[in-house]
Order: structure tokens, then C-alpha cells, then sequence
């Protein structure tokens, strides 16, 4: 299939699923094709997603660079339950993550089912995607219980 219409398609489906995230990717990356530079894609791939982490990341900490976030906020995270509890979340997300970035090294060709998915989710399910690594740390998770529950 001729990328062009892979891409046009990915465009289509971001705008009826009213996902701007995935409209606007598409853009960029056909934008990219149709003006010959294509030769940025192997850096887009490689570098994207630590830039995107970069910027997410960035976000998250912008009410600790404005004063938003108070010391006694922050003591109130290690003293209450919910603190307590978003921090294991902070914990288990990352050990997820880089059980994804295993994955992907061990088997890269899994990023087309997690791209899919991932579009599905957007889609369908009002997901955001902002995890293509806890995308594969959670399929790293179902292989395991497959595994498992199959042998």
C-alpha cells in the first residue's frame, strides 16, 4: 500500500475520531514526505518519543518552577494515603516502562500492534497517547500472564 494513502487515512480517522493528536502527527510526517524530507524520519523515530517525554514532563513540572506546588503540599504527598499511593503509581509506572523499552528492543516489529492500539484507544475510547512504553510495559505484562497461563 502506497504510504501516502496510509498516511491520508491515519489523517481521516484522527479527524472523525476527533483526535487532533493523531490528525496533526499524520500532517507532519505527509508534510514531511511530500516536501522530500523523509530523511528526517529516522530521527524523528529515533528521537520523538524523548522529546515528547521532554515536553510532557516539562508540563508536569511547571507548578514546581511557578510556586504552585507548596513545600507543604509536597510533605502532605509522603503523609497521606492517596500520596502515598501515587507514588507506588510513579513507581510501577516506571518499572512498566521499562519493561516496554525491553519489548521493543527484544521484538521492535510489536510497535505496529501498539500504534494500533493505540489509535484504536484514541478513536474509540477517548484515550490519550502519551504512553507508546507503558503501551508495551502492559503488553510485556499480558505476554507474561499469557505465557503463564498457557504453559
Amino acid at each position: 500500500m502506497n504510504p501516502e494513502i496510509l498516511i491520508v487515512a491515519l489523517i481521516i480517522i484522527g479527524i472523525i475520531g476527533r483526535s487532533p493528536i493523531i490528525a496533526t502527527a499524520a500532517s507532519f510526517l505527509l508534510i514531511l514526505k511530500l516536501t522530500q524530507l523523509e530523511r528526517f524520519f529516522p530521527s524523528v523515530e529515533r528521537r520523538g518519543l524523548e522529546i515528547g517525554l521532554l515536553f510532557l514532563t516539562i508540563a508536569v513540572l511547571v507548578p514546581f518552577a511557578s510556586g504552585r506546588i507548596t513545600a507543604k503540599e509536597i510533605f502532605t504527598v509522603f503523609t497521606s494515603a492517596p500520596g502515598i499511593l501515587a507514588i507506588v503509581g510513579g513507581v510501577i509506572a516506571t518499572y512498566m516502562n521499562g519493561k516496554g523499552l525491553d519489548l521493543l528492543k527484544m521484538d521492535p516489529q510489536m510497535i505496529i500492534g501498539l500504534v494500533i492500539g493505540s489509535i484504536i484507544g484514541i478513536v474509540f475510547f477517548r484515550g490519550i497517547p502519551v504512553g507508546p512504553l507503558m503501551a508495551a510495559g502492559i503488553t510485556a505484562l499480558l505476554l507474561k500472564i499469557f505465557h503463564w497461563v498457557g504453559s
